[in-house]
C-alpha cells in the first residue's frame, strides 16, 4: 500500500511505521518525497511511502513521518466478495460533503474515482483544502483515482500539463509497466482494473495504446475473472453535456476493451448519472461491456440536466442528480451494481442490477481467435 501525505516542514521524514494494534509498530518503510512549484504557490513537502507486505482483510494502524496523529487502513480482501465505492467529479462543495458522508456509511473496500478531483482550477491551496476534505475517507480505504480535464492545469510555456496531480496523487503505474502516472492497472481480490487516460495520447501509435494492449494480455481470467476499466470521458452518453467528446478514444480503444472481453467501464465528465446494457461499436451487443456515467460526486459546476430524446436503445436508466455507486463482486459469475442518490438515505437504491461475467457467458469462448488477433497485431 503507498501512504502519501503532505508536510509543512522540510525536513521530517518520509517514514510511515504500522502493526496491527493501536499504538504499536512493528514494521516500518521509507519512501520518497517531493514538491513543485506553481506560479506564486509552492507546495509542502510531499511524500509517498509505500509499506508491506501485508495481509489481505487486516486493520493496520499507522503513523506518517515519525510523529502525529495515527490513522488507520483497512486493507482489500484476498478473494470475493469485494466492493468498490464509485463517484467521479467529486470537488469541494455541500454535495460533495454529502457524497462523501454516503460512501462512508457503505462498506467498501476500494474507491474508484474515474476523474476531477479537487477542482482547484490554477489555485493550488484547493488541493490542500480537498486533500484536508477526503482525509477522513482516503487514510482509511485505498482511493484509486485517474485524471480528468480539471487536473490539467496546463500553462503554456510556464507549467506541464498534471504537475499538481501527478505530484501528489501518485499510482502504481511503474508497477504495472507503464512510463505515466496517467495510465496504469492493478488487481484486487479477483478484479483486474485499468485506469486510462482520457487527457493523453490514446491513438494506435501513442504509448498508452501499445500498453493498453500489453497490459491486456497479461490479465489471466482464471485468476482476474472480472476486468474493470475507468476512464473520464465516456463513450456512451445521452446526456447534451460533453457530446461526442470521448469519440476519439473510443474509437481507437473500443476494439482492444471488446476483444479482451472488458465487463464494464466506469465514466465521468458528465456531471449526472446513466447506465447502459452491453454495448459495442454504438449499439446493443451481449458481449460489450456495461458502460457507467457517474460524474456526479458533486462538483461546484452543478448537475447536467439536459438528456438527447429518444432515449437511445442501449441507455437503460439515466437520471442528473449527485450521488454515488456501489459495486459488489459476490464471485467470480456475478456482481451486484447499485446507484444511491445524495437525496435519500444511504441504504435507498436508485438503481439496481445483477451483472454477469462475460467469462461465465461464453463470449470470450466465442471471439477467441479474433480477439487475440486484434490484441497481437503490431
Amino acid at each position: 500500500m503507498r501512504i502519501s501525505w503532505v508536510t509543512d516542514g522540510k525536513s521530517a521524514p518520509s517514514i510511515v511505521e504500522y502493526g496491527t494494534s493501536p499504538g504499536q509498530y512493528t514494521s516500518s518503510g521509507e519512501g520518497e518525497s517531493t514538491s513543485y512549484s506553481y506560479l506564486f504557490y509552492k507546495s509542502g513537502k510531499i511524500h509517498h511511502t509505500v509499506i508491506g507486505p501485508l495481509e489481505h482483510n487486516t486493520v493496520y494502524f499507522y503513523r506518517c513521518g515519525g510523529q502525529g496523529p495515527e490513522f488507520q487502513l483497512k486493507t482489500p480482501p484476498a478473494k470475493f466478495p469485494v466492493t468498490f465505492a464509485v463517484a467521479g467529479d467529486l470537488g469541494q462543495t455541500g454535495w460533495t460533503k454529502s457524497t462523501l458522508d454516503h460512501i462512508d456509511q457503505c462498506k467498501y473496500d476500494v474507491h474508484l474515482l474515474p476523474g476531477d478531483l479537487s477542482y482547484a482550477d490554477y489555485m493550488q491551496h484547493r488541493w490542500d483544502t480537498f486533500g484536508e476534505l477526503v482525509q477522513p475517507l482516503a487514510s482509511a480505504k485505498p482511493w484509486m483515482v485517474t485524471q480528468g480535464n480539471h487536473e490539467k492545469e496546463l500553462i503554456p510555456l510556464f507549467i506541464d500539463a498534471f504537475e499538481s496531480y501527478n505530484a501528489r496523487w501518485k499510482m502504481p503505474y511503474e508497477e504495472s509497466g507503464s512510463t505515466s502516472n496517467l495510465y496504469y492497472s492493478f488487481e484486487v481480490a479477483g478484479v483486474h482494473v485499468i485506469m486510462l487516460g482520457s487527457y493523453t495520447d490514446y491513438d494506435e501509435l501513442s504509448d498508452q495504446y501499445s500498453w493498453l494492449k500489453a497490459d491486456l494480455l497479461k490479465v489471466d481470467r482464471e485468476k482476474t475473472p472480472w476486468l474493470v476499466v475507468l476512464f473520464h470521458v465516456p463513450w456512451y452518453n445521452s446526456n447534451y453535456a460533453h457530446q461526442g467528446e470521448g469519440d476519439g478514444m473510443m474509437a481507437a480503444m473500443e476494439p482492444l476493451l471488446y476483444a479482451a472481453g472488458v465487463d464494464i467501464v466506469f465514466a465521468g465528465h458528465v456531471h449526472a448519472y446513466e447506465r447502459s446494457k452491453r454495448v459495442n461499436n454504438g449499439k446493443s451487443d451481449p458481449c460489450g461491456a456495461v458502460h457507467i456515467t457517474i460524474g456526479d460526486g458533486g462538483n461546484k459546476e452543478g448537475l447536467a440536466q439536459k438528456y438527447r430524446n429518444p432515449q437511445p436503445e442501449w441507455s437503460l436508466f439515466r437520471e442528473a442528480s449527485f450521488g454515488h455507486g456501489e459495486f459488489k463482486i459476490v464471485n467470480s459469475t456475478h456482481a451486484f451494481w447499485s446507484w444511491h442518490r445524495n437525496d435519500d438515505d444511504e441504504p435507498v437504491k436508485s438503481d439496481e442490477v445483477w451483472i454477469t461475467s462475460l467469462v461465465s457467458s461464453g463470449c470470450l469462448a466465442e471471439k477467441n481467435y479474433e480477439s487475440m488477433k486484434i490484441l497481437m497485431s503490431p
